[in-house]
């Protein structure tokens, strides 16, 4: 069985990483560490199919250590005891250079096993995550090691490696590979910054196309289509990529750029996760607008109902109505911020007795000298206003809401500000 593409064409030089160049330029930290010969434990960190792999394996061809490669996913801590079983052995006199692929996938127990091999300096560790690794990796490892952080590749970058691709297989299959800028584009933007999915994207259109008489395989535009519509995605529900995407759409509706905001929207409605762009739509609509324009509540409420009884695709129609709604609605966060005020008072301990007035009693015992509630009924007064204790005496003079400087919050100042006087 043949390995992918990716795997066949894998680069064997630093020079022949695409992309990653705020790491691997001339001069670089990380290039000056690979080209030492010394490599010290490390944490590459990033999406998958962007050259971490591929990087580990040229370290390897750089030192003089036994170099083995194990998965989080698959790999038991038996697999680690085997390998660190090598250790002042002739199968590894210099020691080892272990690559951990997908690392957050190993338990703490697993992780903790390899910690005195590394700190010995028997173990050199080089290991990728997809995931954040201050919040996944064990400290003591994390202590040990530099973290480096891969960048998705951007699509001008990778022409250069989908170019690669077609003439590699132009040697491997004895044809010939015709395909226009046009088609390089596409595939380099349509493999959302992964390299890997790029070159197997390339090796597919080949596969579908027959070549003519003459050995000659022209890959269309239309055929790059066909096999790269949902490529781009890179979306993973528990991932940092989730969250970075749900952080990204509600910050952009905040800020009112309803372009961005449908850009977000799109990405997440296109990898199938209604529910969190529901979510996130109904809590900017509150905290972010709030009471600059206190009818968007129910009118994205109603978007969201619709939206989930249509379900998708129809779904984008009504939220991208809501969401150009929320973007261009005046802003204000006065209730919002007034709630974490009053909460943070709560949590602080300053609270105390409900006054008297509010209390919901209709008799005084014995014991009270000053009997009655003496609650005043607001609708009995001018302006359906009295003024009248209703904060804890420790609290009676806290301000919490202050009015926005909204249309609606300062028509409301201006009402209260005659009826109070």
């Amino acid at each position: 069985m043949k390995a992918p593409l990716a795997d066949r064409i894998r680069p064997q030089g630093i020079e022949d990483i695409v992309g990653q160049k705020h790491l691997l330029s001339e001069g670089k930290a990380l290039r000056n560490i690979i080209e030492s010969g010394e490599p010290p434990n490390l944490i590459f960190y990033g999406p998958s199919g962007i050259g971490k792999t591929t990087l580990a394996s040229i370290i390897a061809l750089r030192t003089n250590r036994k170099f083995h490669k194990l998965n989080g996913t698959s790999a038991s801590t038996a697999d680690i005891k085997a390998i660190v079983a090598e250790l002042d052995t002739l199968a590894a006199p210099n020691g080892i250079l272990l690559y951990l692929d997908e690392i957050q996938y190993f338990n703490k127990k697993q992780q903790q096993t390899l910690l005195d091999y590394i700190e010995r300096g028997e173990i050199t560790l080089i290991a990728s995550t997809t995931e954040n690794p201050y919040f996944y990796i064990h400290g003591a490892i994390l202590s040990r090691c530099t973290v480096f952080e891969f960048k998705s590749v951007e699509a001008e970058d990778i022409i250069p490696a989908v170019e690669r691709a077609f003439r590699f297989l132009e040697k491997e299959r004895n044809i010939t590979v015709e395909a226009d800028n046009e088609v390089l584009l596409h595939i380099a933007r349509s493999c959302g910054g992964d390299v890997r999915k790029a070159m197997n994207s390339a090796e597919l259109c080949v596969l579908s196309t027959l070549p003519d008489e003459n050995g000659r395989v022209h890959i269309t535009k239309e055929k790059a289509n066909e096999l790269t519509q949902k490529s781009a995605m890179k979306y993973d529900r528990e991932g940092d990529e989730h969250y970075d995407i749900l952080s990204a759409f509600q910050k952009s509706m905040r800020g009112s750029d309803p372009n961005a905001a449908l850009h977000y929207l799109a990405r997440l409605l296109e990898a199938g996760d209604l529910p969190s762009a529901t979510r996130r739509l109904m809590v900017c609509a509150a905290e972010d607008v709030g009471l600059a324009y206190p009818m968007i509540l129910p009118i994205v409420k109603a978007a969201v109902d619709m939206a989930l009884m249509v379900g998708l695709p129809e779904a984008r129609i009504p939220l991208a109505d809501a969401v150009v709604l929320v973007c261009n609605s005046p802003k204000s966060t006065s209730a919002y911020n007034a709630y974490d005020a009053a909460a943070a008072d709560i949590r602080a301990g300053k609270s105390g007795p409900i006054p008297r007035t509010l209390q919901n009693k209709h008799f005084d015992g014995e014991d009270n000298q000053n009997k009655g509630q003496f609650y005043k009924y607001p609708h009995e007064y001018p302006g359906h206003y009295v003024k009248q204790q209703y904060l804890p005496d420790v609290l009676k003079d806290k301000v919490y809401y202050q009015f926005g400087d909204n249309k609606n919050e300062q028509a409301a100042r201006e009402y209260w500000d005659k009826i109070k006087k």
